[in-house]
């Protein structure tokens, strides 16, 4: 079947190992279903799968790809949920230990045949386009995770994303404006900045800019180039929810601040299933739909690479059959 994959880890040119061809045909077990893809979409993960971080070497060849929508054998349209757990496991997928995402241990999305355990294919709302849907397993349940799951927010209070035009930083912006919070967004470029006063941000400043007044929450993606911004951002007793650190993980902790303004720093990692059906529910309720910056058949996934690697994003760069 035609794929998009690593070939091998290339830690120093992670485009090189981008192979688009052939793979084999996959194995159904029992529990599992077939998914014929329509629409995936890009995440920074599968560059991070290219370099080989995150991922055992021997699991190469490894077709790339988190998350995706499609249909099943009987036409049903479903949204792919890609965190892959233990059965056994009670309680929050996230935390088991042995879970893996799709690309880390089993095949992705970027093929025309994906296979997933039956309760990570969930019903997609009528509402919401194969592209659409494509946007909402890694990157929005990220962001409604770290919103409606870690911040503790309410509404009427600022939240503030480090960060304008990247898959997570635009869903925080269009759920956090839907919740009813006041959203202020930092970009590096005046275009970013325009994105996200488009996407529904009350406000938008230069990154590293001095705020008009300190936040409640800060929303963390970039990592050490943002991070001294975002602690000298907070309230006494605000929190920093950290979901990536793209420009590096090693910042100074600041730890005085820290403990002097009672801060909290909270990891936040994709959702669960239930987060995920409840993320769609309130897109279909709300309205809300994701921006796509770029969207590409897989045939071109080689130009929507080559965008994430040089920050050229303008939203979600999304694959298309």
């Amino acid at each position: 079947m035609f794929a998009v994959y690593a070939a091998a880890p290339s830690p120093d040119d992670p485009l090189a190992s981008l192979t688009i061809g052939e793979r084999p045909e996959p194995e159904v077990p029992d529990g599992w279903v077939a998914v014929s893809v329509k629409a995936a979409s890009l995440n920074m993960h599968d560059l991070w799968t290219l370099k080989g971080v995150g991922i055992k070497a021997e699991s190469f060849p490894m077709i790339l790809g988190c998350d995706g929508a499609g249909t099943l054998a009987d036409g049903t349209e479903v949204v792919l949920h890609s965190v892959i757990g233990d059965p056994a496991w009670a309680g929050d997928e996230t935390l088991d230990p042995t879970r893996t995402l799709l690309t880390e241990k089993h095949q992705g999305t970027f093929a025309d045949t994906v296979v997933v355990p039956a309760r990570n294919a969930l019903p997609k709302p009528a509402g919401l386009s194969f592209a659409e849907a494509a946007c909402m397993g890694t990157a929005w349940l990220t962001a409604y995770r770290m919103i409606f799951v870690k911040s503790g927010l309410r509404p009427g209070q600022t939240m503030l994303v480090q960060g304008a035009s990247g898959g997570v930083s635009t869903a925080l912006i269009e759920l956090g404006k839907a919740a009813g919070l006041r959203v202020w967004v930092t970009g590096r470029t005046e275009e970013k900045r325009a994105l996200a006063a488009e996407l529904g941000a009350h406000a938008t400043f230069e990154s590293g800019a001095r705020l008009p007044e300190r936040v409640d929450a800060v929303f963390e993606t970039v990592g050490k180039a943002t991070w001294a911004h975002s602690m000298k951002a907070l309230k006494p007793g605000g929190v920093i929810v950290v979901s990536g650190s793209t420009s590096g993980p090693d910042p100074s902790a600041d730890l005085q601040r820290l403990f002097f303004l009672q801060l909290r720093v909270v990891g936040s990692t994709m959702g669960t299933r239930e987060e995920l059906a409840d993320l769609l529910r309130f897109c279909d309720l709300a309205g809300i739909k994701p921006k796509i910056g770029t969207e590409l058949p897989f045939e071109q996934a080689r130009t929507g690479f080559e965008q994430m690697l040089d920050g050229e994003t303008n939203g979600k760069i999304v694959f298309t059959r």
